[in-house]
């Protein structure tokens, strides 16, 4: 008994250890159910990213560092961003804020090839910036350039950038807002700003935003979020700024602001006056075109304040603060006439100022 109770555990044992058996079947895999065509909006995405792509470039910031066993300084990577190229010359266009405190910059294109990159000009106002690569002509792919004065909520727009590193990355979404003010890194105010709801991320920064029809309407800046991801509110500078400001650093190496040359009051001043909603004038620069226009600043006497003018339009743009003034004033070029509309004493009246160039 105990030696059959021993043949049937091994008989057990061999048949758990034996591999399984299985039915034959057929091993081809399962067969393709028919696409159909794509549609229509899928054929235009896929149409804008081909074509946009090639024009979106990764741009790298690179700081100084010292190693640390010997003096050699070297530059390393500090951050990484978006651009795109703005023509064949090898201007590429960024945010200020994407090479802020950079001490160089590498500009890696579509094909991956990479360049080193210079600074040819920045306006942190706007942030702004642009750099120069020293490729083929052949080699390059200029965004065409939109309009963004015309740009109606609901319009479909398309992102294309490096979102954490993750290059050639496309998202879409639609124009969610226009005239959204945001917050430049100088702390002044960009006006027009175009809401979207295209996601855009760290990395994103300096990216095109495009339309349907695959043009630049904006540049990719900041995105509203709590966890500082995408949280479906991004904004953009729009084209109409770029356009108007690119060209200006691209043959001046900067900004050239035109200027009145006055000194603006704060707004608490025209409360205490009582004066009307505008921007007071408490110093004129001798021999600059306000002076030579005979605007007036408001001083202290024995007597009290004396009457200065307060500007309340440019152009016939109506202006509250002195960071109005700056833009309405930047719309403009140094040689320029401006047309200001100015209060005095309870009487109005509009004079032409020629503009001069900013000193800073």
């Amino acid at each position: 008994m105990r030696l059959l109770h021993r043949l049937l555990c091994l008989a057990c044992t061999a048949a758990l250890l034996a591999p399984p058996v299985f039915a034959r079947t057929d091993a081809a895999p399962r067969a393709i159910a028919p696409r159909g065509p794509l549609g229509a909006e899928e054929l235009n995405n896929i149409a804008v990213f081909k074509a946009a792509s090639p024009s979106v470039v990764n741009i790298t910031s690179l700081a100084l560092e010292r190693e640390m066993f010997s003096l050699n300084v070297q530059q390393v990577p500090q951050g990484t961003g978006t651009g795109f190229v703005w023509d064949t010359q090898g201007h590429i266009v960024t945010n200020f804020h994407v090479i802020q405190n950079a001490r160089g910059a590498r500009v890696t294109l579509a094909d991956q090839s990479s360049h080193a990159a210079q600074l040819v000009g920045v306006f942190p106002d706007r942030d702004l910036a642009v750099l120069k690569i020293d490729v083929p002509a052949a080699q390059l792919r200029a965004l065409p350039i939109g309009r963004s004065a015309d740009l109606q909520v609901g319009q479909a727009v398309y992102a294309i950038g490096n979102p954490f590193g993750l290059d050639q990355t496309l998202t879409t979404g639609i124009v969610s807002a226009l005239n959204r003010e945001i917050e430049s890194v100088t702390r002044r105010t960009i006006r027009g700003a175009i809401q979207t709801d295209a996601a855009i991320n760290p990395g994103n920064s300096g990216g095109p935003l495009l339309d349907s029809a695959g043009r630049l309407i904006g540049v990719n800046t900041a995105i509203y979020s709590p966890s500082g991801a995408s949280a479906g509110i991004g904004f953009s500078i729009p084209v109409d700024e770029v356009n108007r400001i690119v060209p200006r650093l691209i043959r001046d190496g900067r900004f050239v602001r035109p200027a009145l040359g006055v000194a603006y009051a704060p707004a608490q001043l025209n409360r205490a006056l009582g004066l009307p909603r505008g921007v007071a004038i408490v110093r004129v620069q001798p021999g600059s075109p306000a002076a030579q226009a005979g605007l007036r600043a408001f001083t202290r006497s024995e007597r009290g304040v004396n009457a200065g003018d307060v500007i309340t339009a440019i152009g016939g743009e109506p202006v509250a603060s002195a960071d109005d003034v700056l833009n309405a004033l930047e719309r403009l070029q140094p040689g320029d006439r401006a047309e200001l509309t100015l209060w005095r004493g309870g009487s109005t009246r509009t004079g032409r100022v020629t503009l001069a160039a900013s000193e800073e």
